[in-house]
This record gives structure tokens, C-alpha cells and sequence, in this order.
């Protein structure tokens, strides 16, 4: 017999033909997954879209005309209500007249409206507008009356706008000359008569100055300098002279941006020469929007 121990037969490793089985369960949860997040994130919470809706019907009105624009109808945001298009093949329904006034919006032309602004707002929210506009128009009035008092009632126009009462410095050269910053005698007597009424309310100053068309040279490269100087001229008379507080007062640049009278004639070029006093209102937006419609002729 030899010494020599069979030699032991070593099988081949067996080849796994269903690893792939791994990674298609590993795409398949990650998918699973993915639809999870997707339908999760897909569910409406019809309490906060209601919530919108309402919000929405009260904040965007048109404060001149019409009704809020969400007035009338549940709005497809109730989960329920069915809306059939009846907007005209030209698209007509569609379009809003253009209006100046910040934030406003013009309901359907093709629909009549029977209804008021007033009639269409949240009582509570009504009745904040009409004591704000009180406030605004009796301020409107004693700011008048002592400029009526010193024979210069007629130096400034004044008005009620979503932001607050305007008081507007326009005068031909009353309050400054042409591609000038400096204050005239004139424009500084308004502001010692208008400091006091404006110094004791609650409200911040906006001050903001503007130019016309035309183009200007020397000192100012653009009319977004002189513009700018006029205001800061303004606010520091305020500030240095009539004791208005710093903190509650700013002031502001609009160069040729933002004219009263449009075009390059004389009456336009005088008065958009000037600066604009806005006692900024302290109301809330629903309540500021209403303001016009309340101080008509203010």
C-alpha cells in the first residue's frame, strides 16, 4: 500500500443566476417610497385653502367700482363646486381696465355690478377703514386750515391714498427751481406751519422726492440725484428745524418716474417738479385698501 491519502474532489462554486433580484427589490422600494411622498404631499387641506379663498375675496378689491374679485361664488378652491367657462372665444371676460391706485383690481367688465365695496367687506374690517379715514381726513383738514391761515393753503394739494394722506409740495418754482434742491422762503413757511400737525401723530413720514423730463446738468448727473437731494432737503428741514423725531421719518428718490401730469408741457413740467409728504397710515392692508373709496373728493 503507498502513504499517499486520496486526493479530495473540490466542487465548483455554484454560480447565483438571482442576484439580480436584489437591486430590483431595492428599486422597487425606493419607487414605493418615491409614491408615498408623492400622494402624501398631493392631499389638499381644504380648511386652509378656504381659509385663502375668504382672505383673498377680502384683500383683493377693486376700491373705486366694483366688488372683490373672488365675490359671488365659492371658487373652485371648496373641492365641490363645478364652474362651467363661459369666457367669450375673444377673451374679452378676461381683461380689467388699467387703474393708478397700488394694488387695486378691476372686477369683469362684461358683468354688472350691484354691489358697493363696502357692502362686499367684513364689517369689522369696514368699520377699522371708516374710523382710519376719519383720522386721515380730520388730520386733511387741520393741516389745511392752518395753511389757510397763513395764506398758503393753496401751495399744496393734498389727498387720501392706500398709503395714507398725500401731502403734495407742487407749485410751479413755489418750492423750487428748476434743476434746484434748495428750499424756497416759501416752501419753508408750509413746512413750519404743516411740522406741528405732523410732529404730534403717531404715524412715519415718508418723504419723496420727483423732477421732470427734462434733463438735467452741473451739479446733478440725473434727475434720480436731484430728485433725491430735494427730498433729503425736506427731511432735514423737518428734522433740524421743526424737531420731527429722525426715527419716524424718511426720505426717498423717484426721478422722473412717477409724473402727476404726463407729457412735456409746461403745466407738466411744473408740476412734477416737486415732493410729496405721505403720512404713512398705520392700518392694516385690508383696511389701507378701502381708504379711497371712503375719502372720495378728500
Amino acid at each position: 500500500m503507498s502513504g499517499r491519502r486520496p486526493r479530495r474532489h473540490v466542487e465548483e462554486e455554484h454560480v447565483n443566476h438571482e442576484r439580480w433580484l436584489v437591486s430590483y427589490s431595492d428599486m422597487i422600494t425606493v419607487l414605493m417610497a418615491l409614491f408615498i411622498v408623492l400622494f402624501a404631499i398631493s392631499q389638499v387641506d381644504q380648511e386652509k385653502y378656504i381659509a385663502l379663498r375668504d382672505s383673498l375675496a377680502a384683500g383683493f378689491m377693486d376700491t373705486t367700482t366694483s366688488p372683490s374679485v373672488l365675490e359671488g361664488t365659492s371658487g373652485n378652491l371648496d373641492g365641490a363646486t363645478v364652474h362651467k367657462d363661459t369666457t367669450p372665444a375673444d377673451g374679452s371676460a378676461g381683461m380689467v381696465s388699467a387703474d393708478s391706485g397700488l394694488g387695486l383690481q378691476a372686477a369683469d367688465p362684461m358683468t354688472p355690478t350691484t354691489q358697493t365695496p363696502q357692502e362686499s367687506v367684513d364689517p369689522a374690517v369696514l368699520a377699522a377703514a371708516q374710523a382710519e379715514a376719519a383720522h386721515l381726513q380730520d388730520l386733511e383738514a387741520r393741516i389745511m386750515q392752518a395753511l389757510a391761515a397763513n395764506g398758503l393753503d393753496s401751495a399744496v394739494r393734498m389727498r387720501i391714498d392706500e398709503r395714507g394722506l398725500v401731502l403734495g409740495l407742487v407749485a410751479d418754482d413755489v418750492f423750487f427751481a428748476p434743476a434746484r434742491a434748495e428750499l424756497t422762503d416759501t416752501a419753508n413757511r408750509v413746512l413750519d406751519v404743516a411740522a406741528p400737525l405732523l410732529v404730534g401723530i403717531g404715524e412715519n413720514i415718508s418723504v419723496e422726492g420727483h423732477a421732470n423730463v427734462i434733463p438735467v446738468s452741473g451739479r446733478y448727473a440725473t434727475n434720480w440725484e436731484l430728485s433725491s437731494d430735494r427730498a433729503t432737503q425736506v427731511l432735514r428741514h423737518l428734522v433740524e428745524v421743526d424737531g420731527m423725531p429722525g426715527s419716524r421719518i424718511m426720505a426717498v428718490g423717484f426721478g422722473d418716474t412717477r409724473p402727476l401730469v404726463a407729457g412735456d408741457t409746461p403745466e407738466a413740467l411744473a408740476a412734477n417738479r416737486r415732493v410729496d409728504l405721505v403720512v404713512l397710515s398705520n392700518a392694516p392692508e385690508q383696511v389701507r385698501a378701502l381708504l379711497p373709496s371712503l375719502t372720495q373728493g378728500g
